[in-house]
């Protein structure tokens, strides 16, 4: 059994180093500040016994934290004597506000500071996308969300960003490696690129693709010559029952055929509007294709799936990526409030509390 699946059972086990997998590098100082290397050889020799408080805290309301689990698994695997650090921690999933304490460690300052950057950068990255991918999911519910967010950040944060993203409720990824950690397979169908190798020809494209994968349903791309209506209709007559969905991708500086053989011009229309999903849907419908999905993707967030919401744009599912990964407002910070029992903070730093910390134990290492 994968950690995720006793997670799915109880929101409040921690995920370990089996799901993390840290490199080794780790213990080598080589992703640490170079200022706690030298501060923790001075806190050796000169302090060696002083204890302090650190706590982890972000300055925005309604955020929702991720991260917990792998910092808590980060100290168990690399701290020194892991065993006497008290640890406070909220779990991942958890809504904080600004100054609200995600994590507290209360130990020798020696047996984790190389690890404060790396635990401020895990709080950071996973809080933000998590927060970014609930926001998503709160503006279309009760619609899905499907993350496309690999191809908007590098290639080594998709793991962990898919599990931020998880932790949110999103259940749809386009890479294995985003639902690494949360034991869920990639999912997708053509790029641009295939239709591009077939002349443009989408039906051929898609004929390809059947035959290549036969079991699955086709998801036909219908915006390469921005004529996205006709397309849908063209791929919806040929394929029947073979075809499962339909994807809008079109770019925000077109208008698409459909409205320029109208005669409109307003560039409110330009890219995936909802006023083309609706020409889509009532095309399909038209001709008895009305069990034909229709995907959405290509600069949406959460103000413009509002929009479509409140429109009662018909769409079965959104694929969102930028926003997701490149939204960063949330920035965590660690510092020392207290030294050996007594508040110590440097000016405008206190110590904060909350209810929503509970005390995590970490074990001995053999």
């Amino acid at each position: 059994m994968h950690e995720i699946d006793k997670k799915k059972k109880d929101r409040k086990f921690r995920l370990t180093n089996k799901t993390f997998k840290f490199p080794k590098a780790i213990d080598d100082h080589f992703y640490t500040a170079n200022y706690f290397i030298k501060t923790m050889k001075i806190a050796q020799q000169w302090l060696p016994e002083t204890v302090v408080t650190m706590q982890f805290f972000q300055r925005r309301n309604d955020v929702m934290v991720c991260g917990v689990d792998e910092a808590i698994a980060l100290l168990q695997e690399f701290a020194q004597n892991p065993e006497n650090l008290k640890i406070e921690a909220v779990h991942d999933g958890d809504i904080i506000n600004a100054y609200e304490p995600a994590l507290k460690i209360t130990g020798r300052y020696q047996d984790f500071a190389y690890l404060e950057s790396i635990i401020d950068g895990i709080l950071t990255r996973r809080t933000n996308v998590a927060t970014n991918s609930n926001d998503v999911l709160k503006a279309a519910y009760p619609t899905e969300v499907f993350s496309m967010a690999d191809r908007q950040d590098d290639y080594l944060t998709q793991a962990g960003d898919g599990y931020a993203s998880y932790i949110a409720g999103i259940r749809k990824f386009s890479t294995d490696a985003q639902g690494y950690f949360v034991n869920i397979k990639g999912m997708g169908t053509m790029p641009h690129a295939l239709i591009a190798m077939t002349g443009g020809d989408l039906i051929k494209a898609c004929e390809l693709y059947h035959k290549t994968f036969p079991n699955e349903k086709i998801s036909a791309l219908v915006d390469y010559h921005n004529d996205t209506v006709t397309q849908a209709l063209e791929v919806a007559r040929h394929f029947g029952d073979k075809l499962g969905s339909i994807r809008l991708d079109n770019s925000k500086s077109l208008l698409d055929e459909y409205f320029v053989r109208k005669g409109l011009n307003d560039p409110r229309l330009k890219g995936v509007s909802a006023e083309l999903v609706f020409a889509v849907r009532a095309a399909l419908d038209n001709e008895g294709f009305k069990d034909v999905k229709i995907v959405v993707s290509s600069g949406f967030n959460p103000q413009k799936i509002k929009e479509f919401k409140a429109k009662k744009t018909p769409v079965d599912l959104y694929g969102v990526g930028s926003y997701i990964v490149n939204t960063m407002e949330v920035g965590f910070t660690g510092d020392v409030v207290a030294v050996n029992g007594k508040a110590e903070a440097k000016v405008g730093r206190k110590e904060y509390f909350s209810d929503k910390l509970e005390k995590v134990t970490l074990k001995k290492r053999a």
